[in-house]
């Protein structure tokens, strides 16, 4: 299993507008390639003035599948972020691979 991993810092005065547009639209456009599984959403937990961080987890099930988000797909939904919010988002993004998952006993019963 491989994690897509895209952290976003983004400007407070457009913060509003950004979460929207996430969680009604891109993340579900990017969900739709079909080449992702499962997304979830965290903010990263740092104070600083002016702006939020977020982490976008992304599942797949593969390199391949990722790589053909790369050709297919990243270029046209990042452009479309880049034209709404330009300069007021800085984005990064990690490639991880999950190597094992581990639970409390309890949550196996």
């Amino acid at each position: 299993m491989i994690l897509y991993n895209v952290t976003i810092n983004i400007d407070l005065s457009v913060h509003d507008q950004w979460m929207k547009w996430m969680q009604t639209k891109h993340i579900n456009d990017v969900l739709a390639t079909g080449k992702f599984t499962s997304a979830r959403m965290v903010k990263v937990l740092v104070e600083d003035k002016g702006s939020v961080t977020y982490s976008i987890q992304y599942t797949t099930e593969s390199k391949e599948k990722l790589e053909r988000y790369y050709q297919e797909d990243a270029p046209r939904l990042r452009q479309e972020g880049l034209a709404l919010f330009a300069d007021k988002m800085l984005a990064f993004r990690t490639e991880l691979q999950v190597m094992s998952e581990h639970f409390p006993k309890s949550a196996l019963q």
